[in-house]
């Protein structure tokens, strides 16, 4: 049994690349948006390639890392946590920021 999901989720993670959804920023602008790359550093992640996930698009951990405290401080312990989750945010999207304008202001190395 234990074969046949890890086969069945290697499988999955092998054709992800077909189920992408494209960014509608980039298909009317031609530039990416800020969250450009985070599907392909999720599923890269998925696949256990920390480096290459952190490749494809840094604020991935930051943005899952952020997700799962802000929905388990408002409703696992239903406390009121402004002052983490505003922390959390700041952090995060100055992460997403900063990643973006090196994305367009470093030239690319491919």
């Amino acid at each position: 049994m234990e074969t046949y999901l890890l086969s069945a989720w290697s499988s999955f993670l092998d054709q992800a690349d077909n189920f992408f959804l494209p960014c509608p920023f980039k298909a009317l602008t031609g530039f990416d948006c800020p969250g450009c790359g985070f599907q392909r550093s999720f599923f890269a992640l998925l696949k256990g390639d920390l480096q290459e996930s952190f490749h494809l698009y840094p604020p991935t951990i930051p943005l899952l890392i952020t997700f799962a405290v802000v929905l388990s401080a408002r409703y696992l312990t239903g406390r009121n946590n402004d002052k983490l989750v505003k922390t959390l945010y700041l952090i995060t999207g100055t992460i997403i920021i900063g990643s973006y304008l090196f994305k367009i202001f470093a030239p690319h190395q491919h």
